[in-house]
Formats: C-alpha cells, sequence, structure tokens
C-alpha cells in the first residue's frame, strides 16, 4: 500500500514571496526542521519566476544555488520537496517577471495587482502561453533546474504552476493542453524518474479557462487540486467539510487519475478569538472573508482529512506553513490581502496552532492510500459535456454526492 503523504506550502514566516531575494540558510533550517516534527514529509516550495529567471535568456546562478541549499536541507530533516515554476500568481497578487511586461492589459479576465522586481506595476504583461519570448523562457528555466536537480534525493514533484488560470488565460483549450504537453515532455526528456503535475484549483472545475482538469492530467503524472470551501458559493458553509474531498473525487472523474490535495486550509482569527467575518477596503472593493477560530480550523482538519482517505486521494497538503510576521504586513501580498497574514500551522512567533497538532495525530496513525476508495463519484456525461457549462454541473454533481454519503 502507498503512503497517504501529508504535506506543507512553504514560505517562511519573517520573508514571504521575498524569500529567494533575502536567503537565509538558517532560517529553512530551522523552519524545515518544525515540519518535519509535525509529521510531515513533503514541502511545496514556490521558484517565484522574477527571482529565478530576471531576464529571458539566463537563469539566476544565486537562485539556483540557493535551491541547492533548500534540497540539501530538505533532506536532511527527511523532506522531499514538490518544486513550483512560473510563480506567476501567489496569494492575491500576480508577480510577474520584469521582462514579460508590457502596455497591453493583462491575458486575463480579472485584472489583479501587479508585481515586479519586488514592486508594484501598472504594467500589463504578454500571454506566457503563446509569446515566444517566454515560451523560451519557460523552456530554458526548465532545462537548467531539472538538469540541476533531477538526481538529488530530496526531488519528489516537478509543477508547473500555482494556478496558473489566474495569472494568464491560453487563448483555447487546446493551446492550453499543448502548453502542459510541451513542457511536460521537456521535463521528461531530462527526468525520466520524477513526476510532473500542474496546480490546478477549483476554478478549473466551474470554468473553462482554457485549462480542463481532465485535458492538463491527461498529459502529466500525477493529478492535483487545491479547493477552500469559504471561497465558493455552493459551499454549504465556510467550513464545509465534504467539499474538498468532492473536488478530489471530482478531478479523478475528470482525468481518471487518484488526486493529490495540494492546497487547502484556511485563514484564522487571532488565537482566543471565535470564528468571524472581516471586512475591509481590499484592491479598491469592500472585501469580506471568513476568519476561523484556531479551534474550529483544527476540527475542520479532523473531519477533512479522513474523508480524503475515503475518496482515494494520495495525501494532503495545508496551505500554508505560516502566518506573516508584522514586519510584512505593509507590503504584498499582505497590504491589501490581510487575510493573507493568518492562513499558517504556525503563528507569526512560530508556535504551533491547533490545527498542526491534528496533522501531527493524524500523520502518526501512518495513513494509506485506498486502492479503492469507500466513496466515489461517476459523471453521468463526458468531461466535453461536463465543460459545455461546469458552473451547473459542478453544483449539481455535489448535491449528488452530498445526498450519497447521507
Amino acid at each position: 500500500m502507498s503512503e497517504f503523504v501529508l504535506g506543507v506550502n512553504y514560505w517562511p514566516r519573517r520573508k514571504a514571496m521575498y524569500w529567494w531575494n533575502q536567503f537565509e540558510a538558517d532560517e529553512v533550517s530551522e523552519e524545515f526542521a518544525l515540519i518535519r516534527s509535525l509529521g510531515l514529509s513533503l514541502v511545496r516550495i514556490f521558484l517565484l519566476w522574477d527571482d529565478f529567471q530576471p531576464d529571458p535568456d539566463s537563469v539566476s546562478t544565486a537562485c539556483l544555488d540557493y535551491l541547492e541549499r533548500v534540497c540539501d536541507i530538505a533532506v536532511e530533516n527527511d523532506l522531499k520537496l514538490d518544486v513550483t515554476f512560473f510563480t506567476g500568481h501567489m496569494s492575491g497578487p500576480n508577480w510577474s517577471p520584469r521582462w514579460l511586461l508590457d502596455d497591453g492589459p493583462a491575458p486575463t479576465p480579472k485584472l489583479r495587482q501587479l508585481v515586479s522586481a519586488g514592486e508594484i506595476t501598472t504594467k500589463g504583461y504578454r500571454n506566457p502561453y503563446t509569446d515566444q519570448v517566454a515560451l523560451a523562457a519557460e523552456k530554458l528555466l526548465l532545462s537548467a533546474v531539472v538538469e540541476r536537480f533531477k538526481d538529488h534525493p530530496a526531488i519528489a514533484i516537478w509543477n508547473l504552476g500555482n494556478e496558473p488560470d489566474l495569472f494568464a488565460w491560453p487563448p483555447d483549450d487546446q493551446t492550453g493542453r499543448e502548453w502542459v504537453r510541451t513542457m511536460t515532455a521537456l521535463i521528461r526528456s531530462i527526468d525520466p524518474n520524477h513526476p510532473v503535475t500542474c496546480g490546478l484549483h477549483s476554478a478549473n472545475l466551474v470554468q473553462n479557462n482554457g485549462l480542463r482538469a481532465d485535458q492538463v492530467y491527461a498529459e502529466t503524472d500525477l493529478a492535483v487540486m487545491h479547493s477552500y470551501p469559504m471561497y465558493l458559493a455552493w459551499a454549504r458553509e465556510p467550513l464545509d467539510p465534504d467539499l474538498v474531498p468532492f473536488t478530489c473525487a471530482l478531478t479523478t472523474a475528470l482525468c481518471g487519475k487518484p488526486t493529490l490535495m495540494e492546497e487547502f486550509g484556511g485563514c484564522t482569527a487571532p488565537a482566543g478569538e471565535p470564528s468571524q467575518t472581516w471586512e475591509w477596503t481590499s484592491y479598491g472593493a469592500p472585501r469580506t472573508q471568513f476568519m476561523a477560530s484556531e479551534e474550529d480550523l483544527a476540527s475542520y482538519l479532523e473531519e477533512v482529512l479522513p474523508r480524503l482517505v475515503q475518496v482515494g486521494a494520495t495525501g494532503a497538503m495545508v496551505w500554508c506553513f505560516a502566518d506573516y510576521v508584522p514586519e510584512l504586513w505593509d507590503k504584498p501580498p499582505c497590504l491589501e490581502s490581510k487575510h493573507e497574514r493568518f492562513f499558517g500551522l504556525v503563528r507569526p512567533d512560530g508556535t504551533v496552532k491547533p490545527h498542526a497538532e491534528v496533522l501531527k495525530r493524524f500523520a502518526a496513525t501512518n495513513p494509506t492510500v485506498l486502492e479503492t476508495p469507500t466513496v466515489s463519484l461517476e459523471l453521468p456525461y463526458s468531461p466535453d459535456v461536463y465543460y459545455q457549462d461546469p458552473a451547473k454541473h459542478v453544483v449539481e454533481l455535489y448535491q449528488k454526492y452530498l445526498e450519497e454519503l447521507a
């Protein structure tokens, strides 16, 4: 039987997205040791695109060296890495390499705050799925990283992006699938031994944004999903314990592969305070956000984790490692996205929250992947029909899923 993998998405609590240009190995050593002490075995890291490739024709040797140190520290702590390229979208804003900027609109329906070279910019950027300079740069970055680290014992997964539709939409799903096919084939040509995936999220289940789950995961080795009930209107409640397992089951039904829940979790209210809803102005518009009490989020994880096992998921990775220190609150993403300050397993001072202890206890049970899930979902139509009206179909399928659980 295969291990049900438990892991966490990682940015350092004192650095957040500014990690790579302020790199400190001792910080990573301290935090990876804490991650391992919680019984977790997989850490997802993000190669912020502008840091790793400040110009399209080269890859930062400093960042490659920092990545090697991170890999070594992972091995020292008996951890494996899920290495995510082309980041891209992260925690509210988009983070563009400076050479991709132009004066046109961003290639996505929703305009997001854009950060480049560490600063907020009002420029747009070219489409990384079609721009020839971008495509050549992407291949160069993949080649440089995979060639250097393909034999490193820390590597577990190569990941083509983090919710990439939030950064840019391919002009159509054929272009999106071809991009995934091309980039996956390049990685496999260098490293045939480690699986490739692409970090899709619930938006790829509720709209055809050029990156359909069935098509993307037909090209990769692994299927993954990110989902959060507090962001979805069709969830029964902000901490709906069945929604995350359902999105895993739906992803598997669409692509025919077991699914890793690569991101789930929630943001928390201050320690000792009850669950509450915050209201503020974010990016010039009113924002409301459910903030779970630390205890309620812990109870939520206690319900979700065994349900993920039941649907045949291959593992679960929490978002994210740490709340960010107050010194980061005046910078993107924390400046506008106040809730992003409080998504961590640990508080800014490094003390663990109750849901970290839930993960630790669950890890101690040595969960395994079910070859035959006890809860499953069957599509009553083809993926092509599903994606003709995914927003309608996902709600209908969730209701059917809940009825069959009752």
